[in-house]
């Protein structure tokens, strides 16, 4: 099927799993694009279609459980999503990709280019890392429970209210309509697959295998991220032993709506 997105289609995963992609075709270098939990692939929308324009291929997905993408048998987890990306990469023939993660999605991306280094050497050719972080992003328990509750998605359903709720998510003063996006494709994420991916990052901490990823990346932070602090976005960068580390002035946590023409300068920066 083609669409505003490109051509789009459903593989399934090796646990059973249907993942919602997109891919634009071009003469250039493949980019795959990661979303962030409560959220889809056309959140990278602005993004995609700059690459696109500058020949790029582009390829999207749907991470399990977001948009149109099943859960699968094994559920949600930062080594199964890890494996879900591995599987994205192969079905799309991704060698010599540029790999783009934001916020969840970039721990998606990191744990896939720690948990063999070598490997993410071969296959890819540079990193890019948005409103994300290596660790330090346990949710605590009381906002776990909000995330799975029927009172709370209720309240995310309401325009108004929703965005208001959210509102910390982009910088102060952000146009209306990414708000109102930003909110629709939360709201969109079941409660407990909503729940259930925030207390993936619980714990996390992958700094030990990313010491040894020698793949050029790029560590992108807002200024007002109140989400993932700019300061584990620095730290990251010094944690990857080629990253470089830039703070883009006025912005907020939701990059691929605020920010998509930084997103696209990294990524062209890289090859």
């Amino acid at each position: 099927m083609t669409g505003r997105t490109g051509t789009a289609e459903r593989m399934r995963t090796d646990d059973g799993a249907h993942l919602a992609t997109s891919v634009t075709e071009g003469a250039g270098r493949t980019v795959v694009l990661v979303h962030g939990w409560g959220g889809a692939r056309s959140v990278w929308d602005r993004v995609a279609s700059r690459l696109t324009g500058l020949g790029y291929r582009v390829v999207s997905y749907d991470q399990r459980g977001h948009g149109g993408s099943t859960t699968g048998r094994d559920g949600i987890g930062i080594d199964r999503l890890r494996a879900d990306l591995a599987q994205v990469l192969d079905r799309f023939d991704a060698d010599g990709a540029i790999l783009a993660g934001h916020s969840g999605g970039g721990y998606t991306a990191l744990a896939y280019a720690g948990a063999d280094p070598v490997v993410a050497g071969q296959r890819l050719r540079g990193l890019v890392l948005a409103g994300t972080a290596a660790y330090g992003q346990d949710t605590p328990a009381g906002e776990l429970r909000m995330m799975g509750n029927p009172v709370f998605s209720w309240a995310l359903r309401r325009p108004g209210l929703g965005r208001r709720m959210l509102g910390g998510m982009l910088a102060p003063g952000s146009d209306r309509a990414l708000a109102e996006q930003n909110r629709e494709l939360f709201a969109a994420v079941q409660p407990a697959v909503r729940r259930d991916f925030f207390r993936v990052s619980c714990g996390m901490d992958l700094r030990a295998g990313l010491e040894s990823v020698t793949v050029p990346a790029v560590v992108l932070a807002g200024e007002h991220d109140k989400i993932v602090a700019p300061a584990y976005g620095e730290q990251l960068s010094r944690t990857l032993p080629t990253a470089r580390f830039e703070q883009i002035p006025g912005a907020g946590h939701m990059l691929p709506l605020e920010r998509p023409e930084h997103i696209v300068r990294a990524v062209t920066g890289l090859g």
